[in-house]
């Protein structure tokens, strides 16, 4: 078995097909079955038949493979990170081994029910020690697949696939059950939406919670909620409170890549979180034009400025994309390929600029915006009295480099909760 680089789709091989039945069916909902040239693909919901017959690993492989990459990820400056779908069984074994001192990173992570998209209560966790090593108090949902497989939930036909625009993984009225249900469990709801019918869908049952949320919260204070009711859509002073009511849960979206002008009005209005990897516009720019075409791209896709009011967090998607945060830096302010440093086509110049950040703006999304979409606000992504003392070091200022340094730039030493976890070796 291969999985796709962006874990969307699986290939298999011969012996593991002849493992399934024989009455494959020929339509999965949220899913696809690839028997074009010949079966052996399989992708999002699909892929549950053959994953249901993966040999799992270890206890031991997992702690050992989590250690090797907590120390790579300290190697390119990381002191946090967001696990974006874990299952309990996974998060368990996080809280034991948060105990330890080859624990080197701190980890925000969400919980994934086993069945994908469903609601869990009897397996569901919380976590949250006292050193903010290790944290859980949300939950990963699925809207669709993904944009190079041809997955993620359009409102229009691709361009260069017209007869399909790819496939929610759950319908939104699931979505929004689903979503209140963990809300009103007191969980952040994340959601992965990459599509625009994918992200409309997201910020609908983001803004059905908040509603919900909003009314409970108000009732519970003995105060009559004038200002909200059970409708969508609402007033300038309705979508105030649930902005008010979202700065308090904190409800992301997990990719926000491809989002209609109008929801993206909506997005800012409420506070939804977008959580955005600079990277996945700089590896999708050779293909987006074909697949999205011209209007839609220009006015829908890979958004950073036009959202930045919403204080977006800026990440990686590792291991879908490399986990240096400077190269995620550096594509957020160039536009352009950390691997080649150009832009589309070979160009030396950065791919729709317009929606470029500058280094500050980057550099926050990488530093505060996380912290503050993990409830760490003033405490992590910052240098200062009282903060976590967790932090990198240098060879000079950031200011200082070269834009296309950072490209290459390699840490000297990372620390956290004070301790060096990370110094670079003299050769390097």
């Amino acid at each position: 078995m291969l999985d796709r680089i962006d874990v969307h789709c699986t290939w298999v091989s011969q012996p593991v097909l002849d493992l399934l039945p024989s009455d494959l069916p020929e339509a999965v909902p949220g899913g696809e079955i690839i028997r074009d040239p010949g079966l052996g693909v399989f992708c999002d919901n699909a892929m549950d038949m053959v994953i249901s017959i993966w040999p799992q690993p270890g206890r031991d492989f997992k702690a050992l493979a989590v250690k090797t990459a907590m120390k790579r990820l300290n190697e390119v400056g990381l002191v946090g990170m967001h696990d974006a779908g874990a299952t309990p069984d996974t998060l368990n074994l996080y809280n034991e081994l948060s105990s330890g001192d080859d624990w080197t990173l701190r980890v925000y992570a969400m919980l994934e029910c086993p069945q994908r998209n469903s609601y869990c209560p009897e397996v569901a966790v919380k976590f949250a020690r006292d050193d903010d090593r290790f944290a859980v108090q949300s939950v990963k949902l699925f809207a669709d697949g993904a944009l190079g497989s041809w997955g993620s939930a359009m409102l229009d036909p691709y361009s260069d696939h017209p007869w399909t625009s790819g496939s929610l993984l759950i319908n939104a009225s699931a979505l929004t059950d689903v979503t209140k249900r963990w809300a009103a469990d007191g969980y952040q709801v994340n959601i992965h939406a990459i599509g625009d019918l994918a992200n409309r869908n997201a910020v609908d049952a983001l803004e059905a919670a908040l509603v919900q949320q909003c009314l409970h919260e108000a009732t519970a204070q003995g105060a009559y909620p004038s200002t909200l009711d059970q409708s969508v859509n609402g007033s300038h002073d309705q979508i105030e409170a649930r902005a008010a009511c979202q700065a308090r849960h904190r409800f992301r979206i997990e990719h926000a890549q491809i989002i209609q002008p109008a929801d993206q009005r909506r997005i800012l209005e409420l506070g939804i979180i977008p959580s955005i990897q600079p990277t996945h516009a700089t590896s999708d720019m050779k293909y987006a034009l074909a697949r999205l075409g011209k209007d839609r791209l220009s006015s829908s896709a890979y958004r950073m400025r036009s959202v930045l009011p919403a204080h977006p967090i800026l990440g990686s998607d590792f291991p879908v994309e490399p986990p240096n945060p400077f190269q995620g830096i550096y594509a957020a302010v160039t536009r352009r390929s950390p691997h080649t440093g150009r832009g589309t086509d070979d160009s030396p110049d950065g791919w729709h600029t317009e929606e470029a950040l500058s280094l500050d703006e980057a550099m926050w999304g990488f530093t505060g915006a996380p912290a503050y979409g993990a409830f760490l606000d003033s405490r992590a992504g910052v240098i200062c009295e009282g903060a976590l003392a967790d932090w990198v070091v240098l060879d000079t200022p950031i200011e200082s480099y070269d834009i296309d340094d950072l490209r290459t730039l390699k840490v000297k030493e990372t620390w956290v909760a004070g301790k060096q976890v990370y110094a670079r070796s003299n050769a390097d």
